[in-house]
């Protein structure tokens, strides 16, 4: 392999998911095309298709990179602190949640045509981010909550992780949607990502300081 073509091959490829990142901002997934993709980069479609093979593949490294970015912010959680409560802890979860709302947009859409229309290869890098991320939540839980179980801590992972995936529908609503639950009369209590993450997260720790 030419010196060089590993760094190129990563620059390209960051560039793609870069311009895919500024799409999904005013964007639904649905509506994002390779065109729109290939518009936005220095390369035409037909070279995207080398490195992705389908837009799904495009958004599934966009949510790769998400987890990878979320991970990062676990691990300075982790390392600043010698101790913390469950308040304390309830709150940087929920603020590290907070900075990642694009992670939690992604995770609100439907995975399994993201997965299904990616290569395993694609497959295997994703979920190796995202079992890092379920791994780097629980060493946190192991040095901050001593007297949890792995079955405890296990509990929490199976209950915050599918959580996870209602934040941003519950805590994002379009001006349509608010008014239709207005109008609907439905009890419906409007919470950000930093207040409904916090309330779960100390929920689940309770009894374990």
């Amino acid at each position: 392999m030419p010196k060089g073509s590993e760094e190129l091959t990563r620059a390209r490829k960051d560039e793609i998911i870069n311009a895919c990142a500024e799409l999904y901002e005013t964007k639904n997934f649905k509506d994002v095309t390779l065109k729109d993709i290939g518009a936005k980069t220095s390369f035409t479609r037909t070279l995207i298709y080398y490195y992705f093979h389908t837009k799904e593949e495009i958004f599934l490294a966009l949510l790769q990179r998400e987890y990878e970015a979320w991970i990062d912010d676990l691990i300075v959680i982790q390392k600043e602190y010698q101790q913390m409560s469950a308040d304390q802890f309830a709150d940087e979860l929920a603020h590290s949640l907070e900075r990642r709302s694009r992670l939690l947009k992604l995770m609100s859409m439907n995975h399994y045509d993201m997965e299904a229309n990616s290569r395993m290869e694609n497959l295997i890098a994703f979920k190796t981010a995202y079992g890092n991320s379920m791994r780097a939540v629980t060493c946190c839980l192991e040095k901050f909550f001593p007297h949890m179980t792995a079955s405890d801590m296990q509990g929490f992972i199976f209950a915050f992780f599918p959580f996870m995936f209602g934040i941003y529908p519950y805590t994002v609503v379009t001006e349509k949607q608010r008014e239709a639950l207005e109008k609907s009369h439905t009890n419906y209590v409007f919470l950000s990502i930093y207040e409904i993450t916090k309330s779960m997260v100390v929920k689940l720790l309770q009894g374990f300081e």
